[in-house]
């Protein structure tokens, strides 16, 4: 072998183990319903160091999963709540919201105020969501919905159309929305041709691959900071999402947490949960 070679060689070993020893911080969140295994995101740092910081300091024990919605997320974390810090003391956390961070399923992502009253997109200081969603169609993740069903209520009201607008009707009195969605992404294309407008949107195909083989919840993307992904236990937040709920979607039975870290080596990480860390990470 050519000494050229071997230096080449030798880098790309050092670089391997170099990344197999680095450490990283295992989030084990442990519920009546089972345990679930996470890690945080390096480019997230603000969050990572927070949340790290709550957990190693036993400040999510005995908070709760305190909003459950089946196919959509679980959310807890409520650290100050439980502190009975007064609600406008409650800290926030500068957003870290990057383009290639979104909602697919399993990822931990911050809760936040609204933009009415939080345009900046400041992230809850402790409270967390597991995103659970569903699956969609390329044709759903690429139709601008908003912009299709005004455009589809325009296009019933010509005459012609009578047909389709006694169906819309019918739909919409048995309340059969999932088939008055599929409705409207039925005309989409005919539509757009009839009245020469755009109702389709621009969205990266990492997001349409996942959400159409994993599933997720699109419609938060780019809007709430992403900052981790469970690497085990997902079956367990959806359970924890089937618990029966009361008012404001919360358990009528609470789901309290227990968070721990654990430093492993990432190359351990990658071996036992099957995770894979991104380039430079």
């Amino acid at each position: 072998m050519k000494l050229s070679n071997r230096i080449i060689v030798g880098l790309v070993a050092l670089l391997f183990f170099a990344c197999a020893g680095q450490k990283d911080h295992l989030i084990k969140i442990d519920t009546r319903h089972g345990q679930i295994v996470a890690v945080l995101y390096d480019d997230t740092p603000i969050h990572k160091t927070n949340f790290i910081d709550l957990a190693e300091n036993g400040r999510f024990d005995s908070t709760e999963f305190h909003r459950v919605i089946p196919e959509f997320m679980v959310q807890g974390g409520d650290v100050f709540g439980k502190e009975d810090v007064p609600s406008e003391e409650w800290p926030t956390l500068e957003e870290e919201i990057l383009p290639h961070h979104f909602h697919k399923k399993g990822v931990i992502a911050a809760a936040r105020q609204g933009d009415n009253i939080n345009p900046e997109r400041r992230s809850s200081g402790s409270q967390f969501y597991i995103v659970l969603g569903k699956k969609y169609t390329e044709l759903e993740l690429t139709t601008d919905m908003p912009k299709l069903q005004a455009a589809f209520m325009q296009y019933i009201q010509v005459q012609s159309q009578e047909e389709l607008r006694n169906t819309y009707t019918r739909l919409y009195e048995a309340e059969a929305y999932d088939s008055l969605n599929q409705l409207l992404l039925s005309k989409r294309d005919e539509i757009e041709q009839s009245l020469s407008m755009k109702l389709t949107k621009d969205i990266p195909q990492e997001r349409i691959d996942a959400y159409t083989s994993v599933g997720g919840t699109p419609h938060l993307d780019d809007e709430y900071t992403v900052f981790g992904e469970v690497i085990q236990g997902l079956d367990v937040a959806e359970k924890i999402a089937q618990e029966r709920r009361g008012p404001r979607d919360k358990p009528l039975e609470p789901v309290y947490m227990t968070v721990s870290i654990e430093r492993v080596s990432k190359g351990k990480i990658e071996r036992e949960f099957g995770y894979t860390y991104p380039d430079g990470n």
